[in-house]
C-alpha cells in the first residue's frame, strides 16, 4: 500500500488586520513563517505543514477555508492570531470549513525583553490578546478544535500538534476507504452487524459485499512462478515448521496459502479497498480459511475484521493510518479468556488465526494446524507472541442512534508460563484499573468483543479522532470507577441525541 501520508499537508493560517500597517504586516509574516520552520525541525509532525499568506480580511479568509474543503490533500488547519484578528471577519470561513482545526495559542519569542519592550512590540507581539478574541467566536459557533498553547520549539507543543495531525489523516482516510466484504458476517450475531449507510454519512466509509467465489476467481489466476517466489518471502522471513517446507508433506498447504494471499492482494489493489473481512461460515469454493494471508495483509496497512466485522476492519486501518511511522504495532485483535488469580488477573487475547505481526515480540513461527470450524483443510498461520508494554485496545459499536468507540488502556505483559498447544498469535495484557472495573465498565458502555490493539497509539490520538468525527468515545483507564462510568454513558447520551437533534 502506499503511504497515507503520502502528499498530505496541514497549512498554517495566520490571522492579523490592516490595522497595523505593512511594515508589521510583513513583520507578522517572517515571523509564522519561522514558527512553521520550526514546526517542521521537530520532525515528529507526520506531514507537510504549508504557510499560507497572512489573512487581513472576511474575504480572504472564507476563501481559504473553501480552498480546504476542496483540497484533497489537506487533512486540516493550524490557525494562530499572531496580532489581534477581529474574530467577525472569521465567521465565514469557520461557518464554511469542514476540514479539522487546531488552534495554535504561541508567540514568535520566548523570552521577553524587559528591558526594550514598547508599544511597538506590544502591537506586534499581541497573540495573548488576539487568540482570545478567536477562542471566543470558535465557541460562539460551535467548531470543533483542538487547542495547543506552547512555543513551537516546545517538544510537548509539536508533540500534540503531531497527535492532532496523525489523527488528521486517520479521518481523511476514511472518508474516502472502501472496504471489501467477502461474504456476510457470522449468523446470529448482533454486534457485527451495523448501519452501513449511517457510516457512510458519518464516517465516510463505503462498505460492500463481495462474493467470496470472486476471491476464488483471483485465486485462480494466480500463477505458480508468482507462488514460488512469495514461499521464498515466507522462507526468508518466518521459521518455517519442517512440514511446510519444500518437499514436505505440508507444503502444499504453503503454496495454497500464498494462492489467497497474491489473489486477496490483487483483488484488493485492483478495486482500491484498505480494508476487507472475511468469514469461516463463508468460504465458497476457499480450501483454506484465510490466516496468513490476512496476518501479512494487515502488516502491510490493511483494516480487518473477522467473521464480516466490517466496523472492526474499518477502525483497524483508520488507526494504521494513524499510527503510520510510530514505533509499535496495531492489530485486530479479541478478548478470549481471563486469567483470575486474584490480585494478578490477566486478559488472554487472540483469534483463530488473524492477529498482527506488527505486535510480535519475536520472529513469528508460519505453522499449520487444525482449526476445528470452518469445515475446510488446516489453515496456515504466524504463531507468536505479542510485545510487552503500555498499550490500548478500542472497539466501535453501533448503537442505533450513533457509533461508540470504547477504549481501554492497558499494559501488556509476558504470559505466565509458555503457551506451547495454543497453535495461534496471542497477547496478554493487564486492563487498567483493573480486570473487574474494566471488564464491568467494557460491558457496561456495550463495547464490542472485537477490538484493535494498538502499542504505537495512547488515548489522545483516540479523542482527537473521536472529535474529528463527532463520535463518541468513552476511556477506560486507571482512574475509572464504575459509578463515574455510568454517569458519564448517562450525560453522552443526552448529549449526543441533543446534538444530532440540532444538527437535523
Amino acid at each position: 500500500m502506499t503511504s497515507p501520508t503520502e502528499g498530505r499537508e496541514i497549512w498554517f493560517l495566520t490571522g492579523s488586520q490592516g490595522l497595523y500597517g505593512e511594515d508589521v504586516l510583513r513583520q507578522v509574516a517572517e515571523q509564522s513563517r519561522e514558527v512553521v520552520e520550526s514546526l517542521a525541525a521537530a520532525g515528529d509532525i507526520p506531514v507537510r505543514i504549508v504557510w499560507k499568506p497572512v489573512l487581513t480580511d472576511a474575504g480572504a479568509i472564507r476563501r481559504l477555508c473553501l480552498d480546504a474543503n476542496a483540497s484533497d490533500d489537506c487533512v486540516g488547519l493550524i490557525a494562530w492570531m499572531h496580532t489581534f484578528s477581529p474574530a467577525k471577519m472569521w465567521i465565514a470561513g469557520l461557518d464554511a470549513l469542514r476540514k479539522p482545526l487546531l488552534h495554535l495559542h504561541t508567540q514568535a519569542n520566548v523570552h521577553l525583553p524587559w528591558s526594550t519592550i514598547d508599544m511597538d512590540f506590544m502591537n506586534l507581539n499581541q497573540a495573548a490578546h488576539g487568540d482570545r478574541e478567536f477562542g471566543y467566536i470558535q465557541s460562539r459557533l460551535g467548531v470543533a478544535r483542538k487547542t495547543v498553547t506552547g512555543h513551537a520549539t516546545d517538544p510537548t507543543t509539536t508533540h500534540r500538534i503531531a497527535t492532532w495531525a496523525r489523527a488528521a489523516t486517520g479521518r481523511t482516510e476514511l472518508a474516502t476507504l472502501k472496504l471489501a466484504r467477502f461474504g456476510d458476517n457470522m449468523r446470529d450475531v448482533a454486534v457485527t452487524e451495523g448501519d452501513k449507510v449511517e457510516a457512510q454519512l458519518r464516517l465516510g466509509v463505503s462498505v460492500n459485499t463481495y462474493g467470496v467465489n470472486d476471491l476464488v476467481t483471483a485465486l485462480d489466476a494466480t500463477t505458480d512462478a508468482d507462488v514460488t517466489r512469495l514461499v521464498e518471502e515466507y522462507q526468508d522471513t518466518y521459521r518455517l515448521t519442517p512440514e511446510l517446507r519444500a518437499g514436505a508433506e505440508r507444503h502444499d498447504s504453503l503454496r495454497y496459502a500464498a494462492r489467497i494471499e497474491l489473489a486477496l492482494r490483487h483483488f484488493l489493489e485492483e478495486g482500491g479497498f484498505g480494508a476487507f473481512t472475511t468469514n469461516f461460515e463463508d468460504l465458497g469454493a476457499l480450501r483454506q480459511l484465510p490466516g496468513l494471508a490476512v496476518q501479512r495483509l494487515m502488516a502491510d496497512g490493511y483494516g480487518f475484521g473477522g467473521e464480516g466485522d466490517w466496523k472492526t476492519a474499518t477502525l483497524l486501518r483508520t488507526l494504521k493510518t494513524v499510527a503510520h511511522g510510530l514505533p509499535g504495532g496495531t492489530s485486530f485483535m479479541e478478548d478470549y479468556t481471563y486469567h483470575l488469580e486474584p490480585g494478578r488477573e490477566l486478559i488472554l487475547g487472540a483469534h483463530m488465526l488473524e492477529v498482527c505481526p506488527s505486535i510480535a515480540s519475536a520472529t513469528p513461527s508460519c505453522e499449520i494446524h487444525p482449526l476445528g470450524i470452518g469445515g475446510r483443510e488446516d489453515p496456515v498461520r504466524l504463531v507468536f507472541d505479542a510485545v510487552t508494554g503500555p498499550g490500548v485496545v478500542v472497539g466501535m459499536a453501533d448503537l442505533g442512534d450513533r457509533f461508540r468507540l470504547v477504549a481501554n488502556e492497558i499494559d501488556l505483559v509476558e504470559p505466565d508460563e509458555p503457551l506451547p498447544n495454543l497453535p495461534v498469535a496471542r497477547a496478554v495484557w493487564r486492563p487498567r484499573p483493573d480486570l473487574r472495573t474494566s471488564t464491568e465498565a467494557w460491558l457496561t458502555a456495550g463495547g464490542p468483543h472485537h477490538t484493535v490493539l494498538s502499542t504505537a497509539l495512547g488515548t489522545e490520538e483516540l479523542d482527537d479522532l473521536a472529535e474529528m468525527l463527532a463520535v463518541e468515545l468513552v476511556v477506560i483507564d486507571q482512574d475509572t470507577t464504575i459509578r463515574r462510568f455510568t454517569r458519564e454513558l448517562r450525560w453522552n447520551q443526552a448529549y449526543h441525541r441533543l446534538a444530532q437533534g440540532l444538527a437535523r
